[in-house]
């Protein structure tokens, strides 16, 4: 059995809430290492990976090695999670599974260019295709720029460290992380004694744009509303305020508790059934012993609800 160099977050947790049975599908909808499908196998269910990152190829072969005939992986990003589960011979989808955000083992290996801390070509893409980080700070213009710095990465001198970036860029190409760590932090004015490194948020910002993270987030849950059978489950994982708030966004919404039009309203909004009901209120995060013992799980947050056997509501309201 290869060993797992990724700890899922919060998996009795996960476990708990989609309460795998033998018989039942699940979808883990960010395979990686396949934690969450490992612990599902173990309950009897079979289990569809999908992840759009071709490195993971390996685990998943360990992981059909271990559980011949119940596992099968498809290489496809959440957005294509009913179509890949069409393309099996599956007939009900019983439970999914997301773990939001870029994997710890993504972070350890510097030639994929995730991380500030460690040298590497800074790339991002969770796939090969599509615009790299290096693209992007490369040839993006000032506004656009600034605009992802602040929106994806909640950088509130999102300004000035664009400004550095092109200013720097005009002397020569960004083609390393450590060389655009170096120039955020510059421009931030150092550490003084932050708790994170100056250059996290420029680095999340830019993540998530290259890999359309939370368009693909969207995109994911409302293809799991399509695809689940009535009394299916769904168990979602996030890392941080921007990928809670669309989770909890839409989970309220395909609950009906968005708040209703007035009654003394002259035209009336047209109600929806409920796609959804919460298996708990809020969101649940990771005790002490596991915070203790994994860094990653102290932001991390599990929302779950089951699924009704009202239609799917399709997009998101804006």
């Amino acid at each position: 059995m290869m060993t797992a160099p990724h700890a899922p977050v919060l998996l009795d947790e996960v476990i708990e809430a989609l309460d795998p049975k033998p018989g039942e599908v699940m979808v883990d909808a960010t395979f990686g290492a396949g934690g969450y499908s490992r612990a599902i196998l173990a309950r009897g269910a079979a289990v569809v990976g999908l992840d759009r990152d071709p490195t993971v190829r390996p685990h998943a072969e360990a992981v059909a090695a271990d559980f011949p005939g119940r596992f099968e992986l498809k290489q496809t990003p959440f957005s294509g999670l009913s179509a890949a589960f069409a393309e099996t011979a599956h007939e009900r989808l019983d439970g999914a599974v997301f773990d939001i955000g870029v994997s710890s083992m993504q972070l350890d290996q510097a030639e994929r260019g995730f991380s500030f801390m460690r040298d590497g070509p800074l790339d991002m893409r969770m796939s090969a295709d599509g615009e790299s980080a290096a693209d992007i700070v490369n040839s993006w213009d000032h506004g656009p720029l600034a605009h992802i710095l602040k929106l994806y990465g909640e950088e509130r001198q999102s300004g000035r460290v664009a400004t550095a970036i092109l200013r720097r860029r005009v002397e020569k190409p960004f083609t390393r992380t450590l060389d655009l760590a170096e120039v955020v932090e510059k421009a931030l004015g150092g550490r003084r004694g932050a708790p994170i490194h100056p250059a996290t948020r420029t680095f999340q910002a830019l993540r998530i744009a290259v890999n359309d993270e939370l368009g693909e987030l969207t995109a994911g849950l409302e293809a799991a509303e399509a695809t689940l059978a009535p009394g299916g489950r769904l168990a979602v994982v996030t890392f941080h305020s921007l990928e809670d708030r669309i989770v909890k966004a839409f989970l309220t919404e395909r609950t009906g508790n968005t708040p209703g039009g007035s009654r003394h309203a002259p035209i009336q909004v047209e109600t929806r059934a409920p796609s959804f009901t919460l298996l708990f209120k809020g969101a649940r995060e990771a005790g002490e012993a596991e915070r203790a013992a994994n860094p990653r799980a102290r932001s991390a947050r599990l929302r779950a609800a089951v699924r009704t056997d009202a239609p799917a509501w399709g997009r998101m309201a804006a």
